[in-house]
């Protein structure tokens, strides 16, 4: 059997936002939304890949990649994994806390460790309650009927907060004026809970 799991499940926790058994698709919508901007924006992604990543099911990752994170990250879990237009896998990996990201050729064969993935892709939850003016009006003005339901910083600050109306959920991006920036294109949860792509609207 495969000892690691899909896309991970994170719970609230006063520090790091961190994988649990918790099921709360709006807590892990955050941290997914955040492990693929990690994804997207590093160096290695940027040097090494071709085209737009597509998130990928960690179910679908090749045999040779689920091995390899078997044997060099044993319990680890999956929270993100995607594909270039080469064919080429980018998986991240959650282990004791500390966030990896892999890139894999094609055959899924390891070529190496994303560059900035660990620092970008680590989120600190944030209360709800505290969260700044222009932000929590930015929200009410712009998604009437939502509810505001978490929210976690980067370690640049950037922020980001999921939303839910009971049917549709959204991560809102924020920077670190509590500016917005975009909505996420949040890659599908596991159970199909992920939602969430669209265009951001004016401010």
């Amino acid at each position: 059997m495969m000892a690691i799991a899909g896309l991970f499940v994170i719970s609230c926790q006063s520090q790091e936002v961190s994988p649990s058994d918790n099921t709360d698709g709006d807590l892990e919508a955050i941290q997914v939304s955040a492990a693929r901007t990690a994804a997207d924006a590093d160096t290695v992604t940027k040097q090494k890949c071709k085209g737009k990543l597509t998130p990928i099911d960690s179910t679908a990752l090749p045999s040779a990649i689920i091995t390899y994170i078997n044997t060099n990250y044993a319990g680890a879990q999956v929270k993100f994994a995607a594909t270039d237009s080469l064919g080429q896998y980018v998986v991240g990996v959650l282990l004791n806390k500390v966030h990896t990201g892999l890139l894999f050729d094609a055959s899924g064969i390891f070529k190496q460790t994303l560059a900035h993935y660990g620092r970008k892709a680590k989120l600190t939850e944030v209360d709800i309650t505290t969260l700044a003016t222009s932000v929590t009006s930015y929200i009410t003005t712009n998604y009437a009927g939502y509810t505001i339901k978490h929210a976690g910083t980067a370690t640049d600050g950037t922020l980001y907060v999921s939303i839910n109306n009971g049917t549709d959920r959204k991560v809102l991006v924020f920077d670190t004026t509590g500016t917005f920036s975009k909505v996420a294109d949040v890659p599908q949860l596991n159970g199909g809970r992920g939602k969430g792509k669209g265009k951001g609207k004016g401010h």
